[in-house]
């Protein structure tokens, strides 16, 4: 009888856990289907594009993720495809009478890049004779950096405009890793290649100091430059108002040194608005959405066609081995090799531009993406767009193009390749007091020694290292072989500018490593022209990521990761590397060609 009643009871509530998780995954869909079948606005004369400068820029944003509308996440991610597809159909569409910056936190930790192609956007909007107006309470940055592009930037009366100039740190673990025991082995070629320095050192070295102060004055002086120019100020003034700090002055600072028009509060703004609209007072301001222009826009078809291959995110060689777990997209090596072999065997795609938005990875992966490219070029023109990152692996896969075209601001080259494996043989045999003891068949059967929890029990002897080594430097000759065969230039020329140094893309074009200044539409033009094609259609590929991809990742995570990302902020990434080097199961998975992990530019 107990027996029976165990079962009976088991029974009972396996079928009680299986209608709780039915009913959770079927409320989970419901919020799904609404998040993507989102219904859109009709665009009528005199509308206002409304573009909200808040939240994450992304190159490419998929579906809103139902898992975190139901915890409480209502900040979707923006892609930068989508809000320039939509300002550049506003600027043809007579129904939309201008475009409205309603400025939040100005998408912070995005890619100076690409807000600059973002803004170069909406200057060509205005060449259609069309307006752009400007509100709000708080202007970072990263947002006035948008917003100064605007007819009339209005401020709240309460508000700031932050104008700082540009500042790049790093946290170093040296010490923090020394007093619990672990060493990080390092194997590099590459004077500036400073990923492994968190790690090793306790402040920057001084190559990698030179380095990030020649890129940050790049980008700054950019910045300084195009602001100046739609604002009608000198590169004098806009630096001394940086070195006054205007997020700690009063609202009238901004008025008094031309960085606002005018100070009002929502409510008068709106007035504003319909002024300008010529509307009545109690007539509702239709905005759209860029979603609404999209949708309203005529989608044009032809025969030939140019292929907008993204690839942006880590390179890695499979979803497992990717240092920023919460990442919603990587170049992952078998899926991307897959997708350009498609392209290639298309006869109706006529060229092909990839979109490069990595700060590289794996050095394996990398050199697997580079001969698939190779293939590519030569049935059809490759061009590369450079978005944010096209350095290290990033840059590894680009060389070889037809052409490639970098943003002013863009972070590329770091021409090296490293390896950052770590010993705790200290905390183990020192601090833990456990020892091992092995018999072996030949001298490197227990190569790296034995490993606790991924860590190995001892560091590489001298042998070993000089092995590991050259692996390395064998890695850092075929990048510059590569290098130099596909810009057409000496290797030895490509180590001059190489050894780990990041440049932008101002300074890489001076230097021979990319053709053109431009963005994605300038080489989406140039993919035509080297195609001969007049008419022609634009297809994005592969298609954009669905909620349900995320959903199903490994583990079911990557929500959680995320949170934890928001929560370790700028430690996050470090964190997550040494995680990763803990995970190695090979040694040949810890050699990287890719940028430093702690670029993080405020």
């Amino acid at each position: 009888m107990k027996e029976f009643l165990k079962y009976v009871f088991a029974t009972v509530a396996g079928i009680g856990l299986f209608i709780a998780l039915a009913t959770v995954i079927g409320f989970v869909s419901l919020i799904g289907m609404g998040a993507s079948e989102q219904v859109t606005a009709s665009v009528k004369r005199g509308s206002v594009l409304r573009i909200n400068l808040t939240g994450e820029l992304m190159e490419r944003a998929g579906e809103t993720d139902p898992m975190s509308l139901l915890l409480g996440d209502f900040e979707t991610p923006l892609g930068l495809d989508q809000l320039k597809a939509a300002i550049a159909e506003a600027a043809t569409n007579d129904k939309v009478a201008g475009i409205y910056l309603e400025v939040g936190t100005g998408f912070l930790g995005a890619a100076p890049a690409m807000l600059q192609e973002l803004r170069q956007t909406l200057l060509d909007f205005k060449d259609s004779g069309k307006w752009i107006i400007a509100y709000g309470d708080i202007y970072s940055q990263g947002a006035y950096y948008l917003a100064s592009v605007a007819d009339d930037v209005a401020l709240n009366p309460e508000g700031v405009i932050d104008w700082h100039g540009l500042a790049s740190g790093a946290m170093f673990m040296a010490d923090a890793l020394e007093m619990v025991g672990i060493k990080m082995q390092v194997f590099k070629v590459g004077t500036f290649k400073s990923a492994v320095e968190p790690y090793i050192l306790n402040s920057m070295s001084e190559p990698n100091r030179l380095q990030v102060t020649s890129f940050l004055g790049s980008m700054w002086q950019q910045m300084v430059d195009e602001v100046g120019l739609s604002r009608g100020l000198t590169s004098q003034q806009l630096n001394e108002i940086a070195d006054s700090l205007p997020a700690m002055r009063p609202a009238e600072f901004a008025i008094d040194h031309c960085l606002a028009d005018t100070l009002l509060y929502i409510d008068g703004f709106k007035q504003m608005l319909r002024d300008r609209l010529e509307l009545k007072e109690k007539k509702d301001i239709p905005f759209v959405t860029p979603a609404d222009v999209i949708a309203a826009a005529d989608k044009d078809s032809e025969d030939d066609r140019i292929a907008v291959y993204y690839a942006y995110g880590e390179i890695i060689d499979s979803e497992e081995s990717s240092f920023l777990p919460s990442a919603t997209t990587n170049i992952v090596t078998m899926p991307t090799l897959r997708e350009l072999q498609k392209l290639r065997k298309d006869e109706k795609v006529k060229a092909v531009v990839i979109r490069v938005n990595s700060p590289g990875g794996s050095a394996f992966a990398s050199e697997q993406i580079w001969h698939e490219i190779q293939l590519l070029k030569a049935e059809k023109p490759v061009v590369i767009s450079m978005g944010g990152y096209a350095a290290s692996g990033g840059y590894y896969i680009s060389c070889g193009a037809s052409k490639i075209l970098a943003e002013p601001t863009t972070l590329t080259g770091s021409i090296g390749i490293f390896g950052l494996i770590p010993s705790a043989e200290e905390l183990i045999t020192n601090k833990a007091r456990l020892h091992f003891d092995l018999v072996k068949t030949n001298k490197y059967s227990d190569f790296g020694g034995a490993s606790v929890m991924g860590l190995l029990a001892r560091g590489f002897n001298a042998d070993e290292s000089a092995l590991l080594q050259g692996m390395i430097e064998r890695g850092y000759d075929l990048f510059t072989r590569r290098v130099a065969e596909g810009r057409g230039i000496s290797q030895d020329s490509v180590d001059v500018i190489g050894q780990g140094r990041v440049w932008t893309g101002e300074q890489a074009l001076k230097i021979g490593l990319v053709d053109e200044l431009g963005n994605l539409d300038d080489a989406i033009e140039d993919a035509a022209e080297l195609a001969k094609l007049e008419d022609y259609s634009v297809d994005e590929y592969p298609a954009p990521s669905k909620w349900t991809d995320n959903l199903m990742k490994k583990g079911g995570d990557s929500y959680f990761d995320s949170r934890l990302h928001q929560t370790l902020g700028e430690a996050y990434p470090l964190a997550a590397m040494l995680q990763q080097l803990l995970a190695v199961k090979r040694i040949d998975q810890c050699v990287y060609a890719r940028l430093p992990f702690d670029f993080c530019i405020r």
